[in-house]
């Protein structure tokens, strides 16, 4: 199982922030992205770096409800394998120790969890007194 960090009644705060104005849940993807600004700021630190490209393509990418953090690119096809290892090239003849749970975002997830929940409580929180609503 993938981890994840989930936010009871996102949709319902969307949707009642949509109700009061359309462009109030362009904030909240905003501030998730603000969130995993965290994931991406942990991995890049960590890639290995020869041009930096590799550590360039990690990046938050989100809707309204969701937040996702990729790496890789046509650019830098070699990324996952730089995270989670395995054996590539010529008749797999290269090798890096594999890590099932990789070596850059998911333990982002894990070794970050407070940093992130804090982050996103606090965008989610400006965007509610943003909308003039009231904080309990």
């Amino acid at each position: 199982m993938r981890p994840t960090i989930a936010v009871e009644g996102l949709r319902e705060f969307t949707r009642s922030l949509q109700r009061l104005d359309d462009s109030l849940p362009k904030m909240v993807r905003l501030a998730m992205n603000a969130a995993a600004g965290v994931v991406v700021a942990y991995g890049q630190a960590r890639m290995p770096r020869r041009t930096g490209r590799a550590a360039s393509t990690i990046k938050a990418k989100s809707s309204r409800t969701l937040v996702r953090v990729g790496e890789g690119s046509k650019r830098a096809p070699y990324v996952p394998w730089l995270d989670f290892g395995g054996r590539v090239g010529p008749a797999k003849s290269v090798q890096r120790p594999f890590f099932k749970d990789g070596r850059f975002l998911y333990p982002a997830l894990k070794d970050e969890h407070a940093a992130i929940s804090k982050a996103l409580e606090d965008a989610l929180a400006d965007v509610a007194s943003q909308a003039g609503l009231e904080i309990r």
